[in-house]
C-alpha cells in the first residue's frame, strides 16, 4: 500500500505531492460534518471503519511547520470550543480537476472558511474569509525547504507559497484565534461528495448560462449534481453581481442546503447513500493528524448532529474595497475586530439577512442602544459547571452580522 503520509503526500502548495491529492479537498465543513455525524449516527462495520479511516491524508508536514512556532501561536480561551480551517484548493491536479484550467504547478485557497464549534455544540458558525483580501503573510516554508520574505499580500498567496501551515499561521495572525484543526478539499472531492447524496436543490431567481463555468441552469428550484454544483459555486461574470462576496454568499447557501440534505433521514438513514457519502467525504480529505481517522473526527464533532439548522450559521467577515485597488479587499474596523472577539470568547454570534442598518461593514447597530457595542461582554456558561466567565475582549451585547442559517429556504 502506497504511504500517504510521507513528504508530498500532504497540503504543500506544489511538487511531487500534488498527483497525490486527488479527491481530497474544497466542499469545507459539510465533507468533515457528514463523515462525523453519520458514523455518530449509525456506526460502520469494522472492514469499512478501516478503509474510510484509511482515506484520509494525514498533513504531516503543516503540523511540523505548525510546531516550529507554536510560541507565537495564539492561546485558546475556552476549552472545548473548537476553530476549523476548511480550505477549498484551486488545484487542476488530480483525475478531472485539469478540465477547470491549466496546471501550473501551484494552487492557491479558492475558498476559506473559519468554523468555529460552540463549546456546548449547540452552534456552528462559518466565516468566510475573502482571497483577494490584504494580510500580512509571515516567513513560511515552501516546499522546497526555503523560506519566503513576510509580505503584504492577498490572502490566498499564503496557500500559495506556503501550503496549509502558512495559511493557518495567516489566518491566526489575523484574527488572534487558534485554529486548532484543518481540513483541505480539492475541486474532485467537492463533486464526489455531491453526488454520493444524490444532488442538492437550490433555487434561482433567473436562468444561468456561464460558458466558462460550463452551467446552464434554467430559473426556479433546481437539483445540481456534482459537476453542476461545482460550476454553480465557483462562477462568478454570469451571476449577481459578479463580486468575491456575492460568491462567497452563494457558496455559504449552497453549504446550507447540502447540510439539510445530509441531516435528512433520507441520507442518514439509507444505507445505498450512506456509505459512498461516507467514502466520497473521506477521500476528499487532508487533515491535521490529530482529525485523519473517523476517531479522530468523531471525537470532535460527536454533538454536531444535534445542532439545529438555524444555530448553523454563516457569514463573511466585514470588508470593503481595499483603499489602494478596487480589486481587492480589507478589514472593516472595528467590524471585524468584534466578530473575532465573539469567536475567540465562544460568545453567541448573531446574523441576519436583513440588518436594521446596512452599512459596508455587513456589521448592524445594536438595536437597543442605537450604537454598536463596547467590549465588556460576560460569556454564558457552556455545560461545563462553571458560573458566568468575564471575557473582557467581547463585545457587550453582541451585534448582529450579514448572515444566513442552514434553515433558511432560498425558494421561500
Amino acid at each position: 500500500m502506497t504511504d500517504r503520509t510521507g513528504p508530498g503526500a500532504g497540503a504543500s502548495p506544489t511538487g511531487a505531492g500534488l498527483a497525490r491529492r486527488r479527491r481530497r479537498r474544497w466542499v469545507q465543513y459539510s465533507a468533515l460534518g457528514v463523515a462525523v455525524v453519520v458514523l455518530g449516527a449509525l456506526g460502520v462495520g469494522l472492514v469499512a471503519y478501516e478503509k474510510l479511516s484509511r482515506n484520509i491524508t494525514a498533513d504531516e508536514e503543516a503540523a511540523a511547520e505548525l510546531a516550529r512556532y507554536e510560541k507565537e501561536r495564539p492561546t485558546a480561551l475556552v476549552r472545548d470550543a473548537q476553530n476549523i480551517l476548511l480550505i477549498g484548493s484551486d488545484s487542476r491536479a488530480g483525475d478531472g480537476n485539469e478540465k477547470y484550467g491549466r496546471d501550473s504547478g501551484t494552487e492557491r485557497s479558492d475558498t476559506t472558511i473559519l468554523l468555529h464549534l460552540s463549546a456546548n455544540r449547540r452552534s456552528a458558525t462559518a466565516v468566510s474569509l475573502p482571497r483577494d483580501l490584504m494580510v500580512d503573510v509571515p516567513s513560511c516554508r515552501r516546499p522546497d525547504g526555503t523560506r519566503t520574505r513576510p509580505m503584504f499580500a492577498m490572502f490566498n498567496s499564503a496557500f500559495e507559497v506556503g501550503g496549509s501551515a502558512c495559511t493557518i499561521r495567516t489566518v491566526e495572525k489575523l484574527t488572534n484565534i487558534r485554529v486548532d484543526h484543518h481540513v483541505v478539499v480539492d475541486f474532485h472531492g467537492f463533486k464526489d461528495m455531491v453526488d454520493a447524496v444524490d444532488g442538492v436543490e437550490v433555487c434561482l431567481k433567473e436562468p444561468i448560462d456561464d460558458k466558462a463555468a460550463k452551467l446552464k441552469l434554467p430559473a426556479g428550484k433546481v437539483v445540481l449534481g456534482g459537476e453542476q454544483a461545482l460550476g454553480y459555486v465557483r462562477a462568478r461574470k454570469s451571476i449577481g453581481d459578479g463580486s468575491d462576496t456575492d460568491r462567497m454568499e452563494r457558496q455559504q447557501r449552497f453549504l446550507g442546503a447540502l447540510v439539510n440534505k445530509v441531516q435528512s433521514n433520507d441520507v442518514l438513514l439509507n444505507p445505498a447513500r450512506l456509505y459512498p457519502m461516507l467514502d466520497a467525504a473521506t477521500s476528499s480529505l487532508t487533515t491535521d493528524p490529530d482529525l485523519a481517522s473517523l476517531r479522530g473526527l468523531y471525537d470532535l464533532v460527536r454533538g454536531m448532529r444535534n445542532i439545529p439548522t438555524e444555530r448553523v450559521q454563516f457569514l463573511t467577515v466585514p470588508r470593503t474595497s481595499y483603499v489602494y485597488n478596487a480589486n481587492r479587499d480589507q478589514l472593516v474596523k472595528p467590524a471585524a475586530d468584534k466578530l473575532f472577539a465573539l469567536l475567540r470568547a465562544d460568545a453567541p454570534v448573531t446574523v441576519a439577512k436583513d440588518l436594521p442598518t446596512d452599512p459596508p461593514s455587513g456589521l448592524a447597530t445594536d438595536p437597543a442602544n442605537g450604537r454598536d457595542s463596547a467590549f465588556d461582554y460576560e460569556a454564558e456558561s457552556h455545560g461545563n459547571g462553571k458560573s458566568r466567565e468575564k471575557r473582557p475582549d467581547a463585545p457587550t451585547s453582541a451585534p448582529t452580522f450579514r448572515g444566513n442559517t442552514a434553515a433558511e429556504d432560498a425558494c421561500g
